[in-house]
């Protein structure tokens, strides 16, 4: 349902349930007249913006909750209106009684994101910005947060608002030639346009190329341990997350489906899943989870193989490492939609080796149980003697149970995934909507130098550079429609 934009909003800024404060906020041309009928302190319309109050929030003679109200005044608000919040105790029926209280005095409820909404229709923030306000809420990770807090202070739009502004310029060249078509002349220099295109050209690629790794900021690493049954897979699991997360039994076949669940590493988040054990089924049920264990390796940016040292000789362990090929897909595209998410092959400068087109890596588990003789033998294996391929691996040797070497295995998942590549990154594309939009400004711009190249007429070109600048003003909002703008807010919480 649309509502007019000149109507007072509310509602409550902070989480349902009850907490130690709690803030509902008000925004819209009568949020100060609004709030001032129901505040019993100094008048609030005679109050400086961005000062708070302190006082009571009342219905009639009876006393809701003691308060402060803080107070901004338009366009120096986060709307660009007046704009109220409201500190009170964090009870559940506290708050609702202010909202109803506030709603009774002519503000209506807010809708998801509409707080937001009205900030970029107000000019604070472009729609790329606006966006990335819901990547913050949501962030975390060290990664997470910086990747959004660069986009909402306006790194992403910088880039391409330059990149729009140089297109702009030849385009009213080109439409200034259509303006004189009968006198054949020629305004935009066909060779300075070609050299423009192929420069934005530049600068776009590497845009649609870091959505892999904007996927694996924004949503984590997704990792699958996978292996024979009964080598420990859900102990790691449990190790890793410092947690009785999964079911640890003696009993082969005890994971019967995956368990996943998510924790940062320094800075990097990682989503962790347990799978069945790698075998033939011996029953239905058992091979629906084995099934589920092929699906999600396929879907993996990274496998960790773990296997027992004990009841693992090296020969064992190669054909074991061989059979991840019947599991996994060949290379394919992973620059974005239809490839696999949150790929990190592109990035990882890793010493794990690689089944398919997913690195994997090697861990040896249950040393407790074992003599250095046995480690040795694993170690005499040497680069191109699994799958054949001569890249450096090494296996990491581990006690999952007594949590020996867990640590060791860690730092090495950060230099597979090249964690410090992924926290010095500064734009990354991590919004699905924005790769879309860059790979159609690409194609379009494609075809301007294909229109260059085989000589097309001004108007084609013409045609081609606007559906560029088109794509590109879908990203910050200079292009929108109202299904658009209601399809991205529609997402955010209310009370943002």
């Amino acid at each position: 349902m649309c509502h007019p934009l000149n109507d007072t909003i509310v509602a409550p800024a902070t989480s349902q349930g009850n907490s130690a404060i709690a803030v509902v906020r008000l925004s819209g041309k009568q949020a100060i007249n609004i709030c001032d009928k129901v505040f019993q302190g100094k008048d609030l319309k005679k109050q400086q913006t961005h000062t708070i109050h302190y006082g009571t929030i009342v219905d009639g003679n009876k006393i809701i909750d003691e308060v402060l109200v803080s107070i901004f005044k338009e366009p120096k608000s986060y709307t660009k209106e007046n704009l109220i919040e409201i500190s009170c105790h964090g009870s559940a029926f506290i708050v609702t009684q202010i909202i109803k209280l506030l709603i009774r005095q002519g503000a209506r409820p807010a809708q998801p994101g509409e707080f937001t909404k009205r900030a970029f229709l107000n000019g604070q923030y472009d729609l790329a910005q606006a966006e990335a306000v819901a990547d913050l809420i949501t962030s975390d990770s060290e990664a997470a947060h910086q990747a959004a807090m660069n986009q909402m202070r306006g790194g992403f739009s910088a880039e391409i608002k330059q990149l729009r502004e140089k297109l702009i310029h030849f385009a009213s060249l080109i439409e200034l030639e259509l303006d004189f078509g009968e006198e054949d002349v020629e305004f935009a220099n066909r060779k300075e346009l070609k050299l423009l295109v192929k420069g934005l050209q530049n600068v776009i690629q590497p845009l649609i190329n870091s959505f892999d790794l904007g996927n694996v900021i924004k949503d984590g690493v997704p990792i699958v341990i996978a292996g024979k049954p009964n080598v420990g897979k859900s102990t790691l699991l449990n190790a890793l997350l410092n947690e009785e997360k999964a079911i640890v039994s003696k009993i082969p076949g005890t994971t019967r489906d995956y368990i996943e669940d998510r924790i940062n590493i320094d800075g990097i988040s990682f989503r962790f899943t347990d799978t069945a054990g790698l075998r033939k089924a011996k029953d239905k049920i058992e091979a629906i989870g084995v099934e589920r264990t092929h699906q999600k390796m396929n879907q993996a940016s990274l496998i960790i193989y773990i296997f027992d040292v004990n009841d693992t000789s090296p020969e064992n362990l190669k054909e074991e490492l061989k059979k991840l090929n019947t599991y996994l897909p060949a290379p394919v595209h992973t620059g974005g939609p239809g490839g696999r998410a949150g790929s990190v092959s592109a990035q990882t400068g890793q010493t794990g080796r690689q089944a398919g087109n997913i690195p994997y890596l090697i861990a040896g588990n249950k040393i407790d149980k074992c003599n250095e003789q046995t480690i040795s033998s694993f170690k005499k294996l040497i680069p191109g003697d699994i799958i054949g391929t001569p890249l450096p691996y090494e296996i990491i040797f581990i006690a999952a149970l007594k949590n020996q070497n867990i640590d060791k295995l860690k730092k090495k998942l950060l230099e597979m995934v090249n964690a410090k590549t992924i926290k010095t990154a500064n734009t990354v594309v991590t919004n699905i909507r924005h790769y879309d939009s860059l790979v159609q400004t690409r194609d379009a711009l494609n075809k301007v130098l294909d229109g260059i190249e085989t000589g097309k007429t001004g108007d084609i070109i013409a045609l081609d550079i606007r559906n560029g600048l088109h794509y590109l003003g879908e990203i910050t909002g200079e292009i929108t429609t109202e299904d658009l703008l209601e399809n991205i807010f529609s997402k955010f919480c209310i009370g943002k």
